[in-house]
């Protein structure tokens, strides 16, 4: 089916015999009653059997493991509590002191952090690659204790795309396990199982939701010995899905793709006319031509997604000013709802970074972190020319314009 079709019809349990619901149940019970021993001892045997207690598996957290293995094209899925708890579950499971682990140089920071903290308390080598050059993997992954390759479908915040293709098909021969974040692409962009990849992660708090109203996470699997592997193992961890985070993320899926065209077209708006302009020295957005990832991300994804980054030609000051001012976009952290959001990473996020650090990291002093949400491109187009040019008087960042634009 399209994927339009398996978004909207996401998978539901029969309620009675012949009929179901059209919206997916909110079971919020932690535990489930059984009429003899024998049959609750059965029940604990694996992911996939009755309900005994939601921490091992739960109704609305079923479906919507169902529904995400269906949409990135997995034979199975685990639901967790938060991204990083889906990071973290995989990882932890997977991996065992004296591995090697491959990473792409730019990822994302509560990623590099669990490395960073495996690496230091159990002695796994993290070796880390552009994340562009097969042959600079091939090279790192050469021995005997290389476990795993971890990338992302697009890097945050400076849009670099991954040779996925060829990266996934170089560990795939070598017989390491690949773990690909999709959060910022979601699979309306790309689907990494299709070109090879072992596990997607997920943070269901970002575009597959879309609401800014959930906190999740999921891993999908393309083979399901692999997820009976990483299963026990995240059912010790305790970082499971909430079921009623679940059934909001199920009400949020059946409008991911209508979302996130929106998302594609107005940030392609934004980056094209941020290009244009004399006090912006650089705008880094994957389907811009220019872009480093630029012909990658052309074959690798179907839209540039929604995250744009851009810099001030003015630097820190600037990119502070400029987040101060904006009053249709909000600022704040996260990413991937309906509503725009900016952040400048050199005094938020990345604050404690020296110049050196931040140019390491490649961000520069005035970059501005722009989720685009699916607001009105000309309103989101005067609210980023406002804070630019400092019009305004005492209204600087169009705060009659905001009250105006809301009625």
């Amino acid at each position: 089916m399209d994927l339009n079709t398996r978004a909207v019809h996401v998978v539901n349990e029969p309620f009675q015999q012949g009929s179901w619901p059209l919206s997916v149940p909110l079971v919020q019970s932690s535990a489930f009653a059984f009429s003899s021993a024998d049959e609750l001892a059965g029940a604990m045997a694996g992911p996939d059997g009755q309900y005994v207690y939601s921490r091992r598996g739960n109704p609305t957290v079923r479906a919507l493991e169902q529904t995400l293995a269906g949409l990135e094209g997995g034979a199975g899925a685990i639901a967790f509590a938060s991204g990083m708890g889906a990071i973290s579950g995989v990882l932890l499971a997977l991996l065992k002191p004296g591995d090697r682990v491959v990473a792409q140089r730019c990822l994302y920071g509560g990623t590099f952090a669990v490395l960073s903290d495996l690496a230091r308390r159990y002695g796994i080598e993290v070796v880390y690659v552009s994340g562009d050059e097969v042959a600079e993997f091939e090279e790192a992954a050469v021995h005997p204790a290389t476990r795993l390759l971890v990338l992302e479908t697009i890097a945050n915040p400076t849009g670099q795309v991954a040779d996925l293709p060829g990266l996934l098909a170089a560990a795939r021969r070598l017989g390491v396990t690949s773990v690909v974040d999709n959060s910022l692409a979601s699979p309306v962009l790309c689907r990494p199982i299709e070109l090879g990849a072992d596990v997607v992660v997920h943070s269901t708090t970002k575009y597959l939701s879309g609401h800014s109203d959930v906190l999740g996470g999921a891993a999908v699997f393309a083979d399901d010995e692999l997820r009976r592997k990483v299963w026990p193992r995240t059912v010790e961890l305790g970082a499971c899905a909430d079921p009623f985070a679940a059934w909001l993320t199920l009400r949020g899926i059946p409008t991911l793709p209508l979302r996130m065209r929106e998302h594609c077209v107005n940030a392609a708006v934004l980056a094209e006319r941020l290009a244009g302009r004399r006090d912006v020295s650089a705008v880094h957005y994957p389907w811009l031509a220019g872009h480093p990832s630029y012909d990658t991300a052309r074959k690798v994804l179907s839209g540039g997604g929604g995250l744009l980054s851009f810099e001030l030609a003015g630097g820190r000051e600037a990119g502070r000013a400029f987040i101060e001012r904006v009053r249709v976009a909000k600022l704040a952290l996260s990413l991937g709802g309906v509503e725009s959001l900016v952040t400048h990473p050199a005094s938020t996020s990345h604050r404690e970074l020296d110049a050196d650090a931040l140019a390491a990291a490649g961000i520069a002093p005035g970059l501005v972190r722009m989720s685009v949400g699916i607001e009105g491109v000309e309103d989101l187009w005067g609210d980023i020319e406002r804070a630019l040019a400092h019009e305004g008087g005492e209204d600087p960042g169009g705060w009659g314009h905001l009250s105006l634009l809301l009625g």
